[in-house]
């Protein structure tokens, strides 16, 4: 790892960037800049496809994974903890992999880890051995979800609404998609759940390949280039040489009350998405919707994030204050989740539009990660943060869900407590969302 400058010098500024941190000069320098992050954008799309199929597709074949693994229900709610667990525990590891090997090759790894995970997955032949499979996956999933918001800072200072929102749309579209397909093409397989979620494998072999010739990019490495405010005219070039962000040692995160009020509003709404994606298609189930239908309807719920997931982010970053937009989608997730405790088989598609419209409060805190730092390194910081802080105020909601439902006999007292966490998500949303930055509080 380089050394971090020890002094600020004035002149660092006009230095010339080491070779391997900017293209070669002359007249194809631009061109190259113009491959690299076009490239950059194609590995985002594919990335975000593949951070949910590995939770979606299993929420959908939970009732006969459980089954073959012979899983009690509080067992089934730990196997829906798992991912929150895993993207606290890994997401902390990021920020420092990013500094040492740059934030495009860790990604790279990232998705190897999922591939890896989802081609061990259905040879496990107990409950630990495929929860360690899962883990695998789910690290390269933590890892990733820390250092998306970052390279979109990183490469795309002056577009963090439209490239936040394409890969949230991208990544909505990956769990629709799992969500959707999974029974359908697992009963195609002959109905082993086995294939059907290890087939999402192949999804995931392809997002590794445009990573690839980003490795050796260490631009994001070590040292972190100031961020131009989102709405300035255009993006840094990629050949601009890297200069310390501020004169003074960074305040830690731990003493930010947006930073805090960030992470509790991810934590919370990550809660809601995870219960979700795990439990949602059985509450149908039990209601009396046929399992094929469930999946269904928890694609629709997934899939209402594409349009909005890219809607969201772009009028977040046009707003001042975020917080009626955080206000919107939390009544959203009230009205839905009373539908759902009053009458989930005859609304059962409005309660999964509402819904669905409720979770994109996802997209919605990545974009208020960007917009709460004015620089790469606050970012960097702000996002580890906020995400790993928020999955561990995430995990005991899952497994609560499970261990409410078998021990009450019902979904009752689980959907009223989905429905109790939103007020508090829309409380600190509103704080979270307040114009200011983690700088501003130093």
């Amino acid at each position: 790892m380089p050394d971090e400058p020890k002094t600020l010098d004035p002149a660092a500024a006009t230095r010339p960037a080491p070779a391997q941190e900017r293209p070669a000069p002359g007249p194809d320098g631009g061109r190259s800049a113009r491959w690299t992050l076009g490239l950059v954008s194609v590995g985002l799309v594919l990335a975000a496809l593949n951070l949910r199929p590995a939770i979606t597709s299993l929420g959908a074949l939970l009732e006969e994974v459980s089954a073959g693994l012979h899983m009690s229900g509080t067992v089934a709610g730990v196997l829906t903890s798992v991912p929150p667990l895993c993207f606290a525990i890994f997401g902390i590891t990021a920020p420092r992999l990013a500094r040492r090997f740059g934030p495009a090759a860790v990604v790279c790894a990232g998705m190897a880890a999922i591939l890896a995970g989802l081609l061990l997955r259905p040879l496990a032949n107990g409950t630990a051995a495929f929860l360690a499979a899962s883990a695998l996956a789910l690290m390269g999933i933590a890892v990733s979800n820390v250092l998306m918001p970052v390279i979109v800072k990183r490469y795309f200072p002056d577009r963090i609404g439209s490239m936040t929102g394409l890969y949230s749309m991208a990544l909505a579209l990956g769990t629709s998609l799992a969500a959707a397909v999974t029974v359908p093409l697992t009963d195609a397989l002959g109905g082993d759940w086995r294939l059907g979620i290890g087939v999402w494998a192949v999804l995931a072999a392809v997002a590794v390949l445009p990573w690839l010739p980003l490795v050796k990019d260490r631009t994001g490495a070590a040292r972190t280039a100031p961020a131009a405010a989102p709405g300035t005219a255009a993006a840094p070039s990629l050949a601009t040489p890297t200069v310390p962000a501020a004169e003074a040692a960074p305040r830690p995160m731990r003493r930010s009350r947006t930073a805090w009020a960030l992470a509790c509003f991810f934590g919370l709404q990550a809660t809601g998405a995870y219960i979700t994606m795990g439990w949602m298609p059985q509450i149908f189930r039990d209601a009396g919707v046929p399992a094929s239908t469930a999946g269904v309807l928890l694609a629709v719920t997934m899939v209402m994030g594409v349009p909005l997931a890219f809607v969201i982010p772009r009028l977040a970053t046009r707003m001042r204050h975020q917080g009626p937009i955080v206000v919107a989608l939390g009544s959203c997730g009230l009205v839905g989740y009373t539908g759902l405790l009053l009458a989930p088989a005859g609304g059962a598609w409005v309660w999964a539009v509402l819904l669905g419209i409720s979770n994109c409060s996802f997209p919605l805190a990545l974009t208020m990660i960007g917009l709460r730092s004015r620089t790469g390194a606050g970012v960097v910081r702000l996002s580890a943060f906020a995400q790993c802080v928020g999955y561990l105020i995430s995990i005991p909601g899952p497994l609560l869900v499970g261990v409410l439902y078998q021990h009450s006999g019902g979904w009752g007292v689980p959907i009223a407590l989905m429905g109790g966490l939103m007020v508090p998500q829309m409380i600190v949303g509103s704080l979270a969302g307040r114009d200011r930055t983690i700088e501003d509080e130093s």
